[in-house]
């Protein structure tokens, strides 16, 4: 992407105090200087956008969901460019920035076509009814805060910041400073679909500061990120009795069962693990096999892994590409060196490839971890893949359970077994013979997390309407006045039980 290209995109963000450096993760050099914000400009901002919102919830919601279509539009119609932008930002391989674009512009759909509907008026069963009538309208919230996290910046901020739009309210947005180009060149987009530029600022900095802000200034905040900041956030929040939803961190079990395909198996955790190089909140971290078929699964899973093409391509030959900087490489590296200290067995991988750039590793397998590894129980965020084997899937069930975190999971197997224990998983979100593609694509059916994997759900008609609040209307039909007054029960009173004992039989 050109400097100038670049400047252009930086132009829409206010003028900041100081400057921080973008680094290309794939060659490790300088893309450009990103302006850092404070907190006070994320207060001005969100009182400019406060007084967008007044004019942006006027737009009927049919309207509000034609931009929302348009903006699908524009965004495959710059797929390529889109691609372009995440691969210099991220370092991920490029099919795997394709279906993040994918996942972008299928939330524009999902939701150009359904929020319309989704907000309108319905009508409830009256308490007396015939004398009454009720109906529940949906109000927008007023200026939404959203944060999001630098490993998917296009799908997170389209998955947030459009059904917040398509409800009425305006967004202030907190980018990660790795990956603000992306998140601003979708604005771009959004705004030449017919997004009032107001309704949609792009804030950047220190996450304490601008992230904070953030939290203190706005009415309702959706966060994607780490579990302790989520509970930062939630803090902030409740003091200010606002609401809020959180997607966090997880500890992604698959269990294989007696029946299954170990080629197949194999084959979907390794595409479970491996996807954008396991940055990825639903990525695989874990595996639980039977323990007789632990060594064949480790030996067609291993020469799986070894054959990955590693590496940062504007096509799609690679495989899997580069750790997103300096802080996640050192994070894989360190669980790994710490397992291996810990009495655990590296099967493939388990080393740097700087021949490739500065933030590359090998897609790692391990086993026999124990439970004095960091590995055992906390997130990593990388491709790094844990196999153990199990002796029933009683056994399986409670070790996929036995974490602090609920995203995602996944069973692979006959499907009426793999049902039977997908419904006992602590999980958000289960996958049968498949990683995390089965749901994650899924824009009709909400995702969340249980446990301290986030509360609240995005996507689905739930994604849409955390982003308003219920107001319920009612209204005397004026066929029959109802009581005011003590002695008007003498009359009313045994009409009414009269009623209620009708409405029991229906």
């Amino acid at each position: 992407m050109s400097e100038t290209s670049i400047q252009a995109l930086l132009n829409h963000l206010p003028a900041g105090h100081s400057t921080v450096p973008i680094i290309n993760p794939s060659n490790g050099k300088r893309i450009y200087e990103l302006p850092q914000l404070s907190g006070l400009d994320v207060a001005n901002a969100v009182e400019q956008a406060r007084v967008a919102q007044k004019s942006w919830q006027q737009v009927s919601p049919s309207q509000r969901a034609q931009i929302l279509l348009r903006t699908h539009d524009l965004l495959m119609a710059n797929q390529e460019r889109l691609i372009e932008l995440i691969q210099l930002e991220t370092g991920k391989a490029k099919s795997h920035a394709f279906e993040e674009v994918a996942g972008a512009y299928g939330a524009a759909r999902y939701f150009g076509k359904i929020s319309a509907k989704a907000l309108k008026p319905k009508r409830t069963k009256a308490g007396v009814p015939v004398l009454t009538k009720t109906w529940v309208e949906r109000a927008p919230i007023g200026v939404v805060g959203v944060i999001t996290p630098w490993n998917y910046p296009l799908a997170l901020t389209m998955l947030d910041v459009l059904p917040a739009l398509a409800a009425g309210n305006s967004v202030v947005q907190k980018a990660d400073n790795q990956t603000a180009l992306t998140v601003l060149f979708a604005r771009h987009l959004a705004i030449e679909a017919g997004i009032p530029e107001a309704a949609w600022t792009i804030v950047v900095g220190g996450g304490a500061e601008v992230g904070n802000a953030i939290s203190d200034h706005t009415d309702y905040v959706a966060f994607t990120g780490s579990t302790a900041t989520g509970r930062l956030v939630a803090e902030r929040a409740a003091k200010r009795l606002i609401g809020y939803s959180l997607e966090l961190g997880g500890k992604n079990p698959m269990i294989v069962l007696e029946g299954a395909n170990i080629k197949r198996a194999a084959e979907l955790a390794m595409a479970g693990a491996f996807g954008s190089a396991g940055q990825l909140c639903v990525s695989l971290e874990r595996v639980y096999v039977p323990n007789h078929l632990k060594d064949a699964f480790l030996t067609e899973i291993a020469s799986r892994a070894r054959t990955l093409a590693v590496g940062n391509s504007k096509d799609f030959r690679m495989d899997m590409g580069s750790l997103t900087g300096q802080a996640q490489f050192d994070r894989v590296s360190g669980f790994v060196d710490q397992a291996i200290d810990s009495g655990a067995t590296v099967v493939s991988g388990g080393h740097a490839l700087p021949e490739l750039g500065p933030y590359f590793y090998a897609p790692t397998i391990v086993t026999d971890v124990t439970s004095g590894a960091d590995l055992y129980r906390k997130e990593v965020f990388g491709p790094l893949l844990d196999v153990e084997g199990y002796d029933s899937v009683a056994e399986a069930i409670e070790l996929a359970n036995d974490t602090e975190y609920g995203l995602n999971a996944s069973v692979v197997g006959p499907k009426k077994a793999a049902l039977k224990v997908a419904s006992q998983l602590m999980a958000g979100s289960v996958n049968i013979n498949e990683g995390f593609r089965a749901t994650f694509a899924s824009m009709e059916s909400p995702m969340g997390g249980m446990k301290n994997s986030g509360k609240g759900r995005r996507n689905g008609v739930e994604g849409l309407l955390r982003f308003t609040e219920a107001r319920t209307v009612g209204i005397a039909s004026g066929l029959l006045r109802l009581p005011l007054r003590g002695k008007d029960y003498n009359a009313m009173a045994p009409l009414m039980v009269t009623l209620m004992k009708v409405l029991r039989r229906f």
